[in-house]
């Protein structure tokens, strides 16, 4: 059975910001809009495969049960909630950043 997954706004809106970024830096839409589909497919695996991430190595996600799913340069932090088989989106950040303020 498949799981739902849902995006919490402010994935949402870091997603949103990193595909007009990398638009911009570029001068090219259609390599922002193949980027957002490298994410956008990540993403979809954990219809399928909400495990398929890591566990975050850092010992605070790691306690608030984050997995961490990998896209080049970015990182996809997720929770898992088996009780409705939903998978949450809550943050897409860049891995060479502190990423760890960007989540909350």
């Amino acid at each position: 059975m498949a799981y739902d997954v849902i995006r919490a706004e402010k994935a949402d809106n870091q997603i949103k910001d990193l595909i007009y970024y990398i638009a911009e830096d570029s001068g090219s839409a259609e390599i922002a809009l193949s980027y957002l589909d490298k994410l956008e497919h990540a993403i979809g695996l954990l219809r399928e495969q909400p495990y398929y991430g890591a566990e975050s190595r850092n010992y605070s996600l790691k306690k608030m049960r984050f997995k961490v799913l990998p896209v080049e340069n970015h990182l996809v932090f997720y929770k898992v909630r088996e009780r409705d088989q939903t998978v949450i989106i809550y943050a897409v950040a860049d891995s060479r950043r502190d990423y760890i303020n960007l989540i909350f």
